[in-house]
């Protein structure tokens, strides 16, 4: 994942500044680089292999599309008004930017000379169609940025070399059957705000995604946690939505999690037994939701470090809340539990309920205000 991220910024470093800041932010954002390797060999992502477009004479001596600009194997076309893919793109481009533009539709003629493309991005534009046959003569493209359109659903026939998709804040109602068949190598998808609720992902939507270790389903309109996402997730972004209760069942698929998001829904239950599918789970938000009580089963997450339990309507803490009895079943303590804005009145909990806490700042308060 670290090799894969590090061609992809030095991909980048020849755009333009807004991109370029962008795509940092992102890694900044969700950790990318700093995340821990798999616990087994077995996990290890493997990434596709990326062959180095032979020279021609395309790489020197070649003609920019109007409204763009080229550098060697870089074409910038952003903020520049298109109402469609220019023309006479040179054949040997690795990165193509289209973003802030006014492009309705991708014909299926549009790419069909770039067979090199490492990374698209046709962020904020209009786009409402995409040919099913658009990305077919694409055999090595890896990053594919779609957010900001008007697309009804997800394209058809995207290409299989995907490793991060970014379709979010489009129409998008329904993740439709196989939608992602054969994406072997698809390790992110961003799909937040679309007005997804949780009986448009279908069954068998990601039959065959077997590297998926990332997704975000922010700003929907799921009401429970899907329960049909790839088994193998490593972090599960589902914040701002109108999830009002966990379940006992909703955690069981996803056993290999370390990052869980739920900040943000209407959560007021969570069930006894729930967490317990969560083994290897280091950092949970629960903030800005109804919780009345700490999640039973948090004491017994052994390398859990990071709770957000702020803003909530929890008004006890019970002293082993946290932190188990038998000191030998905490694998990690925790780094940080936060604890503002519930109606808890922090004098009357007992020291020993934060045993486990590394630290003296580890436990945030603050004065509750209704």
């Amino acid at each position: 994942m670290r090799t894969f991220m590090f061609l992809s910024i030095v991909a980048l470093c020849s755009a333009k500044s807004l991109l370029q800041n962008e795509f940092l932010h992102f890694l900044a954002e969700h950790d990318v680089m700093q995340q821990d390797p798999p616990q087994n060999t077995s996990d290890i992502i493997i990434q596709p292999q990326t062959p180095t477009p032979p020279p021609t004479l395309d790489d020197l001596s070649f003609t920019c599309p109007l409204k763009c600009v080229c550098q060697v194997r870089v074409v910038q076309c952003s903020d520049a008004g298109l109402k469609s893919v220019p023309q006479r793109i040179p054949k040997s481009t690795v990165m193509l930017d289209l973003q802030n533009n006014k492009i309705t539709e991708i014909k299926e003629t549009d790419f069909k000379n770039l067979p090199w493309l490492y990374a698209l991005f046709l962020i904020n534009n209009q786009i409402t169609k995409i040919h099913p046959k658009a990305f077919r003569s694409i055999k090595h493209l890896k990053l594919l940025y779609l957010s900001w359109n008007l697309l009804p659903q997800i394209p058809a026939n995207l290409p299989k070399s995907l490793v991060e998709l970014r379709i979010d804040d489009n129409k998008i109602k329904k993740i439709q059957k196989e939608a992602f068949k054969g994406m072997t190598f698809l390790h992110v998808l961003e799909i937040s705000g679309n007005p997804l609720d949780t009986t448009g992902i279908e069954p068998d939507a990601f039959d065959g995604v077997m590297r998926l270790i990332y997704i975000r389903i922010s700003q929907a309109k799921l009401t429970s946690v899907p329960k049909n996402l790839p088994a193998n997730l490593y972090e599960l972004y589902l914040d701002h939505n109108k999830i009002s209760s966990i379940e006992l069942e909703d955690f069981r698929r996803y056993k290999d999690l370390y990052r869980l998001d739920l900040s943000y829904n209407q959560i007021k239950d969570i069930e006894n037994g729930s967490l317990a599918y969560l083994p290897h789970l280091r950092q949970i938000h629960l903030e800005n939701n109804k919780v009345r009580k700490v999640p039973a089963g948090i004491k017994d997450l052994k390398y859990l470090q990071a709770v957000y339990l702020h803003n909530n309507d929890i008004s006890k803490i019970e002293v082993d809340d946290f932190c188990p009895k038998e000191s030998s079943i905490k694998k990690i303590l925790y780094s940080g539990i936060s604890l503002f804005g519930n109606p808890v009145k922090h004098w009357e909990i007992q020291p020993a309920s934060f045993r486990c806490v590394s630290g003296a700042y580890g436990v945030q308060f603050g004065n509750f205000r209704k």
